[in-house]
C-alpha cells in the first residue's frame, strides 16, 4: 500500500499549516446545548475552555468551535434550532478570546454567518469552517478574501432542517465534485487565493447511508480537485446506524482510517486520543511501499 496524499500548504491568515505528511485532527467543540452528540456538555465556558485544552493535550492539531447545532431532524427529535446571531457571538466569542492566548494551534470557527467570523478572527480564529460552502451568507466571500484566513467549503444538499428529507444524486460523487468546483470557481474569482482553500465532502449532511458508504469508497477521487480534503464521520449516523452517537467510536474510527489510507489530509473529531493513536498506525501503514 503506497501512501498517496497529495502535499499541501493551508495559508492561515498567512501562516503555513504544513498538509500531507500525516492525517491531521480537528478536535471538536460544540458549545452549543443541542449537538447532536456532545450538546451541552460544554456549554459552560469554563467546561469549553478546559475541553479544547485537553483536546490539544491528547493531540488535535486544530480546534473547531461552534455555537451553532446543524443536528438535522431525525432520529435525534425535530432538528436544532435555529439561533440570533447574538447568540452565537455569545456562545463563541468569550470562548475564542480566552483560548488564543493559550493555544499554539490553529483555532477553526464553525459558522455561516460573517460577522461570526469576522468578530472569531478578530479574537484570534484563523480558520472558517463553513458548512454552506459560503452560500449562506453572501459578506462571508469577501470576509475570508479580505482576512486571509482558510477557509473549508463543505458539500451540503439543502439546509440543516431539510438536508436528510430524501436526499436525492445522480451520481453522489460526481455531483459533490460539481458543487465544489463550482463554490471554489466563486471564490477564486472573489480574490480568495488557492492556498486558503480546503473541501469537505459533507459526509451525513444531505446523503443517505448509502451516499456516505460511497463517499468513503470513492475519496481518492476528490483529489482530482487538488485541494486539501477533509472529512467529518465522527459518531454519525451511518458509522452505527443502530447505536446511540456516543457508541459509535469503533465505526468512526474505521471511517478515519479509510480516509488515511484514502489520502484525507485532516478529520474533523470528537474522540481526539483514539483518533490520534488510530492514525499514528495507519499513516505509518501508508508510508511503507508494500
Amino acid at each position: 500500500m503506497k501512501h498517496t496524499r497529495p502535499i499541501y500548504q493551508l495559508s492561515c491568515c498567512g501562516t503555513p499549516l504544513q498538509l500531507g505528511h500525516r492525517t491531521l485532527v480537528m478536535g471538536v467543540l460544540n458549545v452549543t446545548p443541542d449537538s447532536f452528540s456532545d450538546g451541552g456538555l460544554y456549554f459552560e465556558p469554563h467546561k469549553a475552555i478546559e475541553r479544547a485544552l485537553a483536546l490539544v493535550e491528547a493531540g488535535a492539531d486544530m480546534i473547531d468551535i461552534g455555537g451553532e447545532s446543524s443536528r438535522p431532524a431525525g432520529p435525534y427529535g425535530k432538528g436544532a434550532a435555529v439561533i440570533s446571531l447574538k447568540e452565537e457571538l455569545d456562545r463563541t466569542i468569550p470562548i475564542i478570546e480566552a483560548l488564543a492566548p493559550q493555544l499554539d494551534v490553529p483555532i477553526s470557527i464553525d459558522t455561516t454567518k460573517a460577522e461570526v467570523a469576522r468578530q472569531a478572527i478578530d479574537n484570534g480564529a484563523t480558520i472558517v469552517n463553513d458548512i454552506s460552502a459560503l452560500r449562506f451568507d453572501a459578506d462571508m466571500m469577501h470576509l475570508i478574501a479580505e482576512t486571509g484566513v482558510a477557509v473549508v467549503l463543505m458539500h451540503m444538499q439543502g439546509t440543516p432542517s431539510t438536508m436528510q428529507q430524501n436526499p436525492v444524486y445522480d451520481d453522489v460523487v460526481s455531483d459533490i465534485l460539481n458543487f465544489l468546483s463550482t463554490q471554489i470557481d466563486r471564490a477564486r474569482a472573489m480574490g480568495i487565493s488557492r492556498s486558503q482553500i480546503a473541501i469537505d465532502p459533507g459526509l451525513g449532511f444531505g446523503k443517505k447511508y448509502t451516499h456516505n458508504i460511497e463517499i468513503l469508497a470513492r475519496l481518492p477521487e476528490f483529489h482530482t480537485l487538488e485541494y486539501p480534503l477533509l472529512i467529518g464521520a465522527s459518531r454519525k449516523q451511518f458509522t452505527a446506524p443502530k447505536c446511540q452517537s456516543q457508541e459509535r467510536l469503533p465505526g468512526s474510527i474505521a471511517a478515519i482510517a479509510l480516509g488515511a489510507i484514502a489520502g484525507v489530509h485532516i478529520v474533523r473529531v470528537h474522540d481526539v486520543a483514539e483518533t490520534v493513536q488510530a492514525l499514528t498506525l495507519s499513516d505509518s501503514i501508508c508510508r511503507i511501499n508494500l
